[in-house]
């Protein structure tokens, strides 16, 4: 495990930052979050929000691409080092999935995708705090949330020993718990 790809993904404010961080860090490999990532490679804090439209300003696509090819990039070197990775971000996509999925067969390491969700009323809770909570890195807001919804392509492409769904409604320990005995640890 601790040299394998992981993936924590999902729709905004549905707990995959949270969870895919104390998985990170519970199991010392490298995490790597695409707002952070987007925010670094606009040359802007972390914490500083741009209230973008999707698609616009640092959420274009062509940005969007460059922050999943860089975070693929950096994924690499650690598994390259026999440090396992975390990628935290929507991959909301399939072509995004594959990629990931293409990094882990040349690094010739295990690949797992772990779908976090929640309901509407915990992700509206969820971006009503992170809303007044000054070191949030996130953009999301409601309507975006509503659009990443109706686009999120759906994960089928995954075999069931690829992919974990969990409601991040639960506390995070048990969702660990709930990690590893999928693991088989």
């Amino acid at each position: 495990m601790k040299s394998d790809l992981w993936v924590f993904f999902g729709l905004i404010a549905s707990g995959k930052s949270t969870l895919a961080e104390i998985f990170a860090e519970s199991e010392n490999m490298e995490y790597l979050n695409t707002d952070r990532v987007r925010k670094e490679l606009a040359g802007i804090e972390a914490t500083q929000h741009k209230s973008e439209d999707p698609g616009q300003g640092i959420y274009n696509p062509a940005f969007t691409e460059r922050t999943y090819a860089t975070m693929l990039a950096r994924a690499a070197d650690s598994l390259g080092q026999g440090r396992g990775a975390v990628l935290d971000g929507s991959y909301s996509r399939r072509k995004d999935r594959a990629a990931v999925l293409a990094c882990g067969r040349q690094e010739k390491a295990p690949v797992r995708f772990i779908l976090c969700s929640c309901s509407d009323t915990e992700v509206k809770r969820r971006l009503a705090m992170r809303a007044r909570d000054p070191l949030a890195v996130s953009d999301g807001r409601w309507e975006i949330y509503l659009r990443q919804k109706e686009s999120f392509e759906s994960p089928d492409e995954l075999a069931p020993d690829q992919l974990l769904q969990l409601n991040t409604e639960a506390d995070p320990a048990f969702l660990l718990r709930q990690i590893r005995q999928w693991l088989g640890a």
